[in-house]
């Protein structure tokens, strides 16, 4: 386990790589040690409803739809909801399934005055694999980090 100041100076040197406009971008892995080490640090998954339910949950984890289901309409209420969840001032993090809408959130929260928001580099079940199935390439699960069933 690394120390927090390490994990989030790589996370931050791989914004910086990457042009991102947002602190920084971690692994599932990292994310969950800053998660345990940064005292009030938040984990929102940003996946729909529909997909925890059918996919899994993260214990702990603040759930506020970027997407609402089925329609896949941007929620036109996202600050406003995560501001109700979340202080400005706390280090977040975003989860989605492989890491773009994680990207958008952190981005728009940026935007919208929370200045410690970082992504979750692939995401819950990680990208497409030759099979074009997810779950096998990166992501929480495949990382075995703790999820559950709802």
């Amino acid at each position: 386990m690394g120390t927090l100041t390490a994990l989030l100076d790589l996370a931050h040197r791989r914004a910086v790589e990457l042009d991102l406009p947002y602190q920084g971008a971690l692994t599932p892995a990292e994310a969950y040690q800053v998660w345990q080490l940064a005292p009030g640090a938040k984990l929102v998954d940003v996946r729909a409803h529909a997909e925890r339910h059918f996919i899994g949950t993260i214990p702990g984890a603040v759930n506020l739809e970027w997407e609402l289901w089925p329609s896949k309409q941007i929620n036109a209420s996202f600050v406003t909801q995560l501001r109700q969840a979340v202080d400005p001032e706390s280090l977040v993090m975003f989860i989605c399934r492989a890491g773009g809408r994680g990207d958008k959130a952190a981005r728009l929260a940026t935007q919208s005055g929370y200045n410690n928001c970082y992504n979750v580099l692939e995401g819950f079940e990680g990208a497409l694999d030759a099979n074009k199935q997810r779950g096998r390439i990166g992501g929480w699960k495949y990382a075995n980090l703790p999820w559950e069933q709802e």
